[in-house]
């Protein structure tokens, strides 16, 4: 019996000691990613028309005439001559760091640089120059493990390395300069518009909104309204609070249909620098671009990190009556971000399912038409029979002049 003891106690005193260098050999692979700042005043003064890059991680999407202007995530923005569609030719690139969202209007390019605006001149494409910069007009950067951005600098790149420490100094490593996370990969979020001739078309997933001489844009919990009547310098004149989540804006004719993680809220403009809630229609948390026709307006509900939620679906809300839109119909999706509306043809990018064409002539009863897959679609403009479509490989285009196919014009593929 004694025995039994004594083994037993050794038992467990080597289980303590085999446990004890385990624990001491546990390691942990992370990845951290070091920002590289520069000046705000190198950073402004190399805001301007730069030789054409490849296109590597690209985002939203603005058309004016035969440009195309292409966000290059938290990169800049790409100069496209489109005159040719089957052949479109990248002309320069503007610098603008922490760039997700742009707008034009005539002569006068507007981007976010993080949590500012500025303002371009760009009567020369080719030879844009910066004009000025208005500060916290968007959502501010949020990051990983505490990370807090240096406000008196601008963070122009990262430097990325996968390093394996021991799991007790990796504990310790938090440090407020360094930003650390599992993947390689940031998670920027990475948003058609109407608009003439001179302000262009926006795609769904903007945050700016140009209709005649005023601005929209929308950060987390704010609807800001700028006078434009001199494009190249901006005048803030209202700021109206909607409460959280806001994501999106679409302008169509004198109103605003603006998207939130919650719900779809439409604002009256027809006295432009004091835009007024008329209508709010409301559905489960997720992320949400919104378009209208004036009849209808159509939301993507897709899950995301940052959204919340597990809605993945089309959404056709009957807006006739403006002050109490009324839900038409849900149609399932994959993962659906955004989408397009010319005539009685409906495209959505739902996300690694593809591209989808619907012939919507009947918003309660839509069809496929055309499903086109292979491609990882994230947001599309449909115009004068073009279809512009941003994708995880590159910007495709298609000509949609016969309403029951699709033919591939051209892709500008991403080059890593």
């Amino acid at each position: 019996m004694r025995k039994i003891i004594t083994l037993s106690l050794l038992f467990v005193v080597m289980s303590f000691v085999l446990q004890s260098c385990l624990k001491d050999k546990i390691m942990y692979t992370y990845t951290l990613a070091r920002p590289v700042y520069k000046e705000k005043a190198e950073v402004y003064a190399n805001i301007r028309s730069n030789a054409p890059q490849g296109v590597q991680s690209p985002g939203k999407l603005f058309m004016l005439g035969n440009y195309i202007f292409l966000n290059e995530i938290d990169k800049g923005v790409h100069i496209i001559d489109n005159s040719n569609p089957a052949n479109p030719v990248i002309k320069a690139f503007i610098n603008i760091p922490g760039n997700i969202d742009i707008a034009v209007k005539g002569n006068t390019l507007y981007a976010d640089l993080y949590t500012d605006m500025v303002v371009v001149d760009i009567a020369n494409p080719l030879a844009a120059r910066f004009e000025k910069f208005i500060p916290s007009v968007f959502p501010a950067r949020n990051y990983s493990n505490g990370f807090i951005a240096d406000s008196n600098r601008v963070i122009v790149d990262w430097i990325v390395k996968d390093t394996t420490v021991n799991y007790n100094d990796y504990r310790s490593m938090y440090k407020a300069e360094l930003m650390m996370y599992s993947s390689a990969g940031t998670n920027s979020q990475p948003t058609s518009g109407g608009g003439g001739v001179t302000t262009g078309i926006a795609g769904s997933m903007a945050r700016f909104s140009i209709v005649n001489n005023y601005m929209y844009c929308v950060n987390d919990g704010q609807l800001r309204s700028f006078d434009i009547t001199n494009t190249l310098d901006p005048q803030q004149v209202t700021v109206n609070n909607m409460g959280w989540g806001i994501e999106t804006i679409y302008p169509f004719k004198n109103k605003l249909f603006i998207g939130s993680n919650a719900g779809m809220f439409i604002y009256d403009i027809s006295s432009p620098a004091n835009p007024v809630r008329e209508g709010q229609f409301q559905h489960a948390r997720a992320c949400d671009p919104v378009i209208t026709d004036g009849d209808y307006a159509y939301v993507t509900l897709h899950d995301g990190n940052f959204c919340g939620g597990a809605s993945n679906v089309l959404d056709v809300v009957n807006v006739m009556n403006l002050s109490a839109p009324s839900l038409l119909r849900s149609y399932p999706m994959t993962h659906p971000h955004g989408l397009s509306k010319s005539g009685n043809l409906l495209f959505i990018c739902d996300g690694k399912d593809g591209l989808k064409m619907y012939d919507a002539s009947f918003p309660g009863s839509i069809t496929l038409l055309k499903h086109i897959t292979g491609l990882e679609t994230y947001d599309a403009i449909a115009w004068n029979n073009n279809l512009v479509v941003v994708a995880k490989d590159g910007l495709y285009q298609y000509d949609y002049s016969n309403p029951t196919t699709l033919v591939q014009r051209s892709k500008l593929s991403v080059t890593r």
